[in-house]
């Protein structure tokens, strides 16, 4: 099956959330790890200045499964706050955050903020900008794993994030993806019908209070 673009932008053009800026820093506990993550809110951040419980479902569910992330090399898509991918890097990953390049700054604050007394692990976490289906060839495809927390909400981005996964993913690289299943914003056709057009893809965690899924995806070999 074919992704097909929606042009309907499920977002307002201006919807005044963010006129006036300013920051908050909050601690979380999270795989033993206290993170201080300091979260932006201005007009240019938008939806990537929250820490989304998407993100926080995703770093529970990588503690309750033991997935093993130290040594792990391990690239973040639309990382907003970063707070996943720093999780990863304290546990001894190499990381590399990507997101548009306006939200860098808050990204690169946090990976600063949040190096361990006695150094990284491995390598301080790489950050980079990345927009899907346009630069991502840029970036290789040796990863082991993609982690994504509450990226689908826009359809019209939706073939060039297959896309840019699926470059990504060329070398066997599991994708973990954390959602809020927005109905208005068709998340649940991301996964039913687009993500699948290229992955495998299974539904591993679903948190009913939240309403937030996450799912474990593999590319197809053609």
């Amino acid at each position: 099956m074919i992704c097909s673009e929606d042009e309907d932008d499920p977002f307002p053009v201006d919807d005044g959330l963010f006129a006036d800026t300013f920051s908050q820093d909050t601690v979380y506990n999270l795989v033993g790890q206290e993170l201080k993550i300091r979260q932006v809110f201005g007009a240019n951040l938008g939806v990537a200045a929250p820490v989304w419980e998407a993100a926080l479902h995703l770093c529970r569910y990588l503690e309750e499964q033991a997935v093993e992330l130290r040594g792990k090399r391990i690239i973040e898509l639309g990382a907003g706050t970063g707070v996943v991918g720093i999780l990863a890097a304290r546990l001894g990953a190499a990381v590399t955050l990507t997101d548009l390049p306006l939200t860098l700054p808050q990204l690169q604050a946090n990976v600063s903020a949040n190096m361990p007394p006695s150094g990284w692990l491995t390598t301080p976490p790489t950050v980079l900008p990345l927009s899907w289906g346009e630069d991502h060839v840029n970036f290789p495809s040796d990863w082991d794993l993609v982690l994504c927390a509450d990226i689908i909400y826009l359809p019209q981005t939706y073939p060039l994030l297959v896309e840019t996964l699926a470059h990504l993913c060329k070398n066997g690289a599991v994708v973990y993806l954390s959602s809020k299943m927005r109905k208005e914003h068709r998340t649940p056709y991301f996964y039913e019908d687009c993500l699948p057009s290229r992955f495998n893809v299974e539904l591993v965690n679903r948190d009913d209070k939240q309403n937030n899924n996450i799912y474990r995806a593999s590319l197809r070999k053609e």
